[in-house]
């Protein structure tokens, strides 16, 4: 499998909300700009969440880590990247936030699996949707 299937970058401002009386961003207000960077990824490959929903299958957030190198503050520019980095058995998606200079500010990762919607059941093999979506599985 290489580094990385899909990646995506899409361009934020921290806005003065996402902001500690310190002037800096709290260390949660940052799974937000992942989930941004997350569903532009899943929309790149025509997986978006609605288009889960309706293969059946929904892929909740089962571990989360996160790396963080410098702050970000308020009405900063950064660029969030996602990156698919596995699929097989569950789904990790990358993500670096870089700052103005290009720098990496922050690292992280989420796992998820695929549940079968109408039954509630983990899949502990990936759905044939997500590998054909990929471009990894003849239709």
């Amino acid at each position: 499998m290489p580094d990385h299937l899909h990646t995506v970058e899409v361009a934020l401002t921290v806005s003065f909300h996402d902001c500690d009386p310190m002037g800096v961003v709290w260390h949660g207000n940052y799974f937000r700009y992942f989930e941004v960077a997350r569903e532009a990824l899943l929309r790149s490959i025509n997986y978006s969440y609605s288009e889960m929903a309706a293969s059946g299958y929904i892929w909740p957030v089962v571990d989360t880590r996160v790396k963080y190198r410098q702050p970000l503050r308020c009405e900063e520019p950064i660029t969030v990247s996602a990156s698919i980095t596995e699929y097989e058995n569950r789904l990790r998606i990358d993500y670096q936030v870089r700052n103005a200079a290009g720098e990496i500010t922050t690292k992280a990762h989420t796992l998820q699996v695929a549940v079968e919607q109408a039954t509630e059941t983990l899949c502990f093999v990936t759905p044939d949707i997500l590998l054909e979506r990929l471009g990894v599985k003849e239709c």
